[in-house]
């Protein structure tokens, strides 16, 4: 008899119309890849895909600034805005940095991700760990109940479990269920919707379906609206069939809008015009 552990994460695989979201996802990372600016000019796709993947995420947490704003803006440190803009650029451009590390330990990455959004800007001894019972959340997006900081410890243990022991599950779905738990978890006093993207982000590129970073999710969670992603998220919090097959969709979808982001800067490159 076979003593082989239960893959969940594969399983959510095989929810109705989660192999098609995967499949297209797929297919729309393949035609990027296969654009012929990839050929010479990859760096600068995955530069300017950075930079839009940033403002994206910036954007779901009430920071929804115009994309050329953020590229001349140099100080980040002023208001509430400001200061999420500048976390979502770091955490972009420590993401490339942590993926052996995500390998290895996934919560370390959580609290270096933490670390980072909040830049000095949290009491020291509140930054890159866990809330404890009792502490605020500030998340302005999300504002579904919290669970307490007993269930936030064992639930982050477990998705530390499910990625360190390996999965069959696709990249997508993998990406998906990280993003969602941090999401419903908010294990930190802050920025957890901007560490839960950047862990969505890390895993789409270590698993290898976007090895390059040029297929920024959070373009496509942004374009598709707040209220779309809230709701997207309730069907994950539910841990229902349907749910969570709408959930894994909706980042698929985001991928896919992500790409089509990358794709039109391919054209405009090719054209000269960027």
């Amino acid at each position: 008899m076979s003593t082989t552990a239960p893959d969940p994460l594969a399983a959510l695989g095989a929810l109705p119309g989660v192999t098609d979201a995967v499949d297209s996802v797929r297919k729309a990372v393949d035609r990027v890849y296969s654009h012929r600016v990839m050929r010479r000019r990859s760096n600068e796709i995955t530069a300017e895909a950075a930079l839009r993947g940033a403002r994206g995420s910036a954007a779901l947490s009430g920071a929804d600034w115009n994309l050329e704003e953020v590229r001349r803006r140099t100080d980040f440190s002023g208001d509430d805005e400001s200061q999420v803009i500048g976390a979502a650029l770091r955490l972009t451009a420590e993401a490339g940095q942590l993926l052996s590390i995500w390998r290895q330990s996934p919560l370390r990455v959580l609290a270096r991700l933490h670390l980072v959004a909040a830049g000095g800007a949290a009491p020291d001894d509140a930054v890159g760990r866990p809330r404890l019972a009792g502490e605020p959340v500030d998340e302005p997006l999300i504002e579904a109940p919290l669970p307490d900081a007993d269930e936030v410890t064992g639930r982050l243990e477990g998705l530390s479990s499910l990625i360190l022991s390996g999965t069959a599950a696709p990249a997508l779905v993998t990406a998906a269920v990280v993003h969602g738990e941090l999401l419903a978890l908010r294990p930190f006093g802050s920025y957890n919707g901007l560490v839960a993207r950047t862990a969505e982000r890390i895993v789409l590129i270590g698993s290898g379906l976007d090895p390059k970073a040029i297929c920024p999710a959070e373009v496509g969670h942004a374009e598709q609206g707040r209220a779309a992603y809230v709701a997207a998220f309730e069907g994950y919090r539910s841990g229902t069939p349907d749910g969570m097959s709408a959930w894994i969709a909706h980042c698929g979808r985001a991928v896919e809008l992500g790409v089509r982001e990358s794709t039109a800067v391919c054209e405009a490159l090719q054209r000269g015009a960027a």
